[in-house]
């Protein structure tokens, strides 16, 4: 997810509860084969601690995907993700998203360059059902037929947004396509995991064979720790929220905005006494420094 998980974001998440595999924000293939790719290049900063690791890349020209794949086989990734499923509107007027799912052909020439410049690296799709509809009886068979190493299946298409509950009827359907054309790609869950609880029932119930997990994330970095043996309390959150609002600095280094951070504040300070009053409170921070204060004036008054 673009400026949500970054590396500040994913190294407190495998200190806290690592999944099996992280991905990067989204990057631009057009900005990796750009004059300015040094800047670009700042968006794939990962650390060993964050792996396995892969990336994903967005863009529409087969040509930049072979390009980008030599460079993120290069940087020592574990995989390369290809996003065909994001609906912003800038991503789309490119080309680029989910409007790829409006173009079969393209989207199969991509992934064959995406394959052919990532070499050994495993290449994965992540996509929708569709764009308007579900076409997921079309548009998967397109996408097996490359031979990905794994397909995650958002089960919503374009159109829905996140504004209906995702369908994990359709995930199941994806699974049952997948065995009735003897394929070996790995089909990935997407949609509304609140828990990793739900997480695994959800896998259990499809047959899929993993799943992926953002939103349902935010603010909780324990989501993935399968030792937890309560909820983390308030300072622990809190706590946590200081070191990724410390990390966030050190890792950019004034090159990307600490307003970003305040997405976070949002999930971390939430469902807990007096966290509104905290929240506005932190939201007026404009660095790392000023919100250690204003954390550590409200846990004085936490028994």
């Amino acid at each position: 997810m673009s400026d949500v998980t970054d590396s500040a974001f994913r190294q407190v998440y495998a200190k806290h509860g690592k999944p099996d595999v992280l991905v990067t924000e989204f990057v631009s293939c057009a900005g990796l084969c750009s004059p300015g790719k040094g800047r670009v290049l700042k968006d794939l900063f990962f650390t060993p601690a964050e792996r396995p690791i892969v990336a994903q890349l967005w863009g529409s020209r087969p040509e930049q995907f072979y390009a980008s794949a030599k460079i993120i086989r290069s940087l020592g990734f574990d995989g390369l993700d290809i996003n065909m499923g994001c609906p912003d509107k800038s991503v789309e007027r490119q080309g680029g998203g989910a409007a790829l799912m409006k173009n079969p052909r393209l989207a199969s020439r991509i992934i064959a360059e995406a394959k052919r410049g990532a070499g050994p690296l495993p290449v994965s799709i992540k996509t929708r059902i569709g764009y308007n509809h579900d076409e997921l009886d079309a548009w998967l068979p397109v996408l097996l037929k490359m031979k990905p190493a794994a397909i995650t299946v958002h089960a919503r298409t374009r159109k829905q947004m996140s504004r209906v509950p995702a369908d994990w009827s359709l995930v199941a359907r994806a699974v049952i396509l997948r065995k009735k054309l003897g394929s070996q790609t790995l089909i990935i869950g997407n949609g509304d995991v609140s828990s990793l609880a739900e997480g695994r029932q959800r896998a259990q119930e499809t047959g899929c064979d993993g799943i992926m997990v953002g939103r349902g994330v935010f603010g909780n970095p324990w989501f993935f720790d399968a030792n937890k043996k309560r909820e983390p309390t308030v300072k622990q959150r809190l706590s946590v929220l200081v070191e990724h609002a410390k990390l966030f600095e050190r890792v950019h280094q004034d090159r990307k905005s600490y307003n970003l951070m305040k997405k976070h504040i949002k999930a971390y300070v939430a469902g807990f006494s007096e966290a509104k009053k905290l929240r506005l409170a932190l939201m007026q921070t404009t660095t790392s420094k000023e919100l250690v204060v204003a954390v550590k004036q409200y846990q004085k008054n936490i028994p």
